[in-house]
């Protein structure tokens, strides 16, 4: 039964009662896994590797692109995870019942601690506190003091900040976070025809101030230096995208006051962000996925070359899109539309190949008219996150999807060998076209398979309780998008997991 008290919530928060209803449905029915085709890789056609020749057509596409000023380019950065999981070594030592570093993560935390980029910042702390600095105090055997500075809120406080705001890599001139080197990264891609780099952040309302302050303190040297004019912004996830918590049984979760508990949603909230965008084409890459300058090369070239393919087959979408507008359209010039659906942006349909005439432009229209993107894919090396798949839509269409294990039925002997033998994973590496062939925005909303959630367990007070995260933003969010899979080389994926990966050769 809904109280005076869950009403105001629900209003506060701007979810409906049928939103409610929807998503405690949900926890009843649970989520269907998605029916796979197999996985996509190279051989299947369904991850396109460009030769020398066709890389550099695509790159040249992207240079005249962006030498248009009237098009806006955007770079969008999540950045509003805690960094606590990159300390969880860290504080399971301070936990512990012994002093000295014992576990190899321990051990090389401290034997390379010297490297870390944050280090001046940490003895300038622990100087203020103890009166020596962080060798000093490792000396007398007080590494808990140590970890104390970096993770406690009288120190650095880094167990509590996001990614996006802690020191990563060193330089002469000093030690950039993630947020600048995302800076950085869009001067050298994504700068538009007026010298203008505009690059958003979903952040965490309690660190926004903090973004904030450093974006108005960083902005203008770094303009200067990479000669840009930087237009930095930010959002928050939304309330409205915040699900509900049950308990075992499925009734709702409420707090020791009674008040209905409600969890975000998970990064499929943020399609509701990026929805809100004023962009053409939008880059979106995670936060700590970042080099220091002498290793971007390879970064900045593929991302040029993953928006290269982006615009060259928008360009021809839009122009199928506008003989289908005018009508009168012959049937070769339907079935070349087709092959263009089916090969370029492979949609295939069985069914669409028996159509004709009128029928068919409708079908064409659908498929070409609306939003696409264009993901880097780089060979499965171990790394967790999710995979490119030819997979079945409500539709009957197969087309190419991102899908994370919790999608996959892995009792199914078949479809737990597709996912194992994928040769590529998604590194969240996308390039995105938003607008339709008229200038006019897509609605994003409007292109997410609410079936592609699924349900958590999770804890708290000590009671268990299960959690709805939303489809995911490159995964269902995206569902309905022309979708293309790029090969891109495993260097331009360096994220920072653990505190230790930043010893890492390629974040030193």
């Amino acid at each position: 039964m809904m109280t005076e008290q869950d009403c105001a919530l629900l209003a506060k928060k701007g979810i409906s009662e049928e939103q409610l209803n929807a998503q405690l449905s949900a926890f009843q029915t649970g989520f269907p896994f998605l029916q796979l085709e197999g996985a996509a890789d190279l051989a299947n056609g369904g991850i396109y590797a460009p030769d020398a020749a066709a890389a550099a057509r695509h790159l040249s596409d992207w240079e005249v692109y962006t030498a248009d000023a009237d098009h806006r380019v955007v770079k969008f950065v999540p950045a509003s995870g805690a960094a606590s999981r990159m300390f969880k070594d860290l504080f399971a030592f301070l936990e512990a019942d012994y002093e000295m570093p014992t576990t190899e993560f321990e051990r090389t935390f401290f034997d390379r601690l010297g490297d870390a980029a944050f280090l001046d910042d940490l003895d300038r702390v622990l100087t203020a506190h103890y009166g020596k600095d962080a060798a000093a105090l490792v000396a007398e055997g007080k590494y808990k003091a140590v970890v104390e500075g970096l993770l406690g809120s009288e120190g650095l406080n880094y167990g509590r900040l996001p990614k996006g705001l802690l020191k990563f890599h060193r330089y002469e001139s000093g030690a950039r976070t993630p947020f600048e080197e995302h800076l950085v990264e869009g001067a050298r891609y994504a700068k538009d025809g007026k010298r203008r780099v505009l690059v958003h952040f979903t952040v965490s309302p309690e660190h926004r101030a903090l973004f904030e302050a450093l974006a108005q303190e960083k902005k203008a040297d770094l303009g200067r230096e990479l000669e840009a004019e930087f237009d930095i912004s930010f959002s928050e996830q939304k309330p409205s995208t915040d699900t509900i918590a049950v308990n075992a049984d499925n009734t709702p979760f409420r707090n020791a006051d009674g008040t209905l508990l409600f969890r975000p949603g998970g990064h499929g909230a943020l399609i509701e962000n990026l929805n809100d965008i004023e962009a053409d084409v939008v880059f979106i890459k995670n936060i700590d996925n970042v080099v220091p300058d002498r290793l971007k090369a390879d970064t900045v070239t593929y991302k040029k070359l993953l928006a290269g393919v982006l615009v060259g087959l928008q360009a021809q979408a839009f122009a199928y899109l506008d003989e289908l507008d005018e009508g009168n359209v012959g049937e070769d010039r339907l079935q070349e539309m087709l092959r263009f659906v089916e090969e370029q942006l492979h949609c295939k349909s069985t069914a669409a190949r028996a159509l004709e005439g009128l029928e068919l432009m409708d079908y064409l229209y659908c498929k070409l008219n609306r939003p696409m993107r264009v993901c880097g894919m780089v060979r499965n090396v171990g790394e967790p996150g999710g995979g490119p798949f030819w997979a079945y839509n409500p539709d009957g269409t197969v087309s190419l999807q991102i899908l994370e294990s919790s999608q996959i039925d892995m009792t199914d002997a078949k479809k737990k060998a597709m996912f194992e033998q994928g040769t590529h994973f998604n590194p969240v590496d996308l390039v995105c076209a938003v607008r339709n062939y008229e200038g006019t925005p897509f609605d994003l909303r409007e292109y997410v398979d609410p079936a592609t959630g699924f349900i958590s367990h999770k804890s708290k007070d000590g009671r268990e309780l299960k959690a709805l995260e939303l489809p995911g933003l490159w995964n269902g969010a995206m569902s309905d998008w022309n979708t293309i899979f790029v090969e891109v080389p495993l260097s331009t994926f360096n994220p920072v997991k653990t505190v230790n990966d930043l010893y890492r050769e390629q974040h030193q």
